[in-house]
């Protein structure tokens, strides 16, 4: 990093990132991201009052942008039936997850770490992917698709009967070969709820 450049808390995480991926989640310090942006590692500490703030920041940042993102664009999508958009909506959140636990190993074990760690941002994210899901279920009760019912309890269920496909914690049964099948024998479970 230009000497002359502001240390800003978004260059902080961009580097943290970057370190984080090199070395994990374990083996990074406030030091390491420090010497990586050729500042003390006091100049961090002005930004982030901790090694887990940082770590929580970058975190927040990684789902903002890689789960929370991409799966708005889905949930605010208005071709195709409430079902097609709910399965796609469920499908692209496991495929994420899938993809980021076996291209993205430090930056899912850090995400998997916080989870334990954070429960605020964590609640913050869940709240958002919910709130995702009961959108698609609106538009379902207004085309007839789905029958009406709490929307916003009905919307956690089935993020919290799905949570074995996307949960950090179950990463590695999504290994298993049979793993698609029983996600198509929950889904067409929580689907008859629905209906």
């Amino acid at each position: 990093m230009p000497a002359e450049a502001p240390l800003t808390r978004e260059t902080i995480l961009n580097a943290a990132e970057q370190v984080l991926r090199r070395y994990g989640p374990e083996k990074t310090s406030v030091v390491d991201i420090a010497k990586f942006l050729q500042v003390s590692h006091g100049s961090l500490y002005r930004h982030f009052p901790s090694k887990a703030a940082l770590r929580e920041a970058v975190t927040e940042r990684w789902l903002y942008n890689s789960i929370l993102l991409p799966l708005q664009a889905v949930a605010e999508k208005r071709e195709g039936s409430a079902e097609s958009r709910l399965r796609s909506w469920f499908e692209t959140l496991i495929s994420h997850k899938r993809t980021y636990a076996a291209e993205e190993p430090e930056m899912f074990a850090m995400y998997a770490a916080v989870t334990l760690e954070a429960e605020e941002l964590i609640k913050v994210h869940v709240d958002g992917l919910v709130g995702q899901i009961r959108s698609i279920l609106e538009y379902g009760v207004e085309t007839a698709e789905f029958r009406p019912g709490d929307e916003a309890s009905r919307a956690r269920a089935l993020f919290l009967g799905t949570s074995s496909f996307h949960h950090p914690a179950h990463a590695p049964e999504w290994k298993d070969p049979e793993i698609d099948k029983a996600f198509d024998a929950v889904w067409q479970l929580l689907l008859s709820g629905l209906r």
